[in-house]
């Protein structure tokens, strides 16, 4: 497996905002991995799935932090 393409090919459906095709991709490819026996490859792909988490965050998540919120006196939501 080239997993670099595939690094590759993942990247273009996150930079789409298709995070659930990009992680299925990743998934699978890591799984491919392991039935290979390839831990490099399978790191790798531990990496490529954290990346996509990270771009999820950085799209969808909250910059305030739980205890932001309770340090000014807010309730929590």
């Amino acid at each position: 497996m080239n997993i670099e393409a595939e690094a590759e090919n993942i990247q273009s459906f996150v930079d789409r905002g298709n995070f659930h095709a990009a992680y299925n991709i990743a998934l699978s490819g890591l799984n491919a991995c392991r039935r290979e026996n390839d831990q490099a490859g399978v790191d790798r792909f531990i990496e490529i799935i954290r990346g996509i988490v990270d771009s999820l965050a950085a799209e969808f998540g909250s910059s305030r932090r739980p205890e932001d919120s309770s340090a000014k006196g807010q309730a929590s939501r």
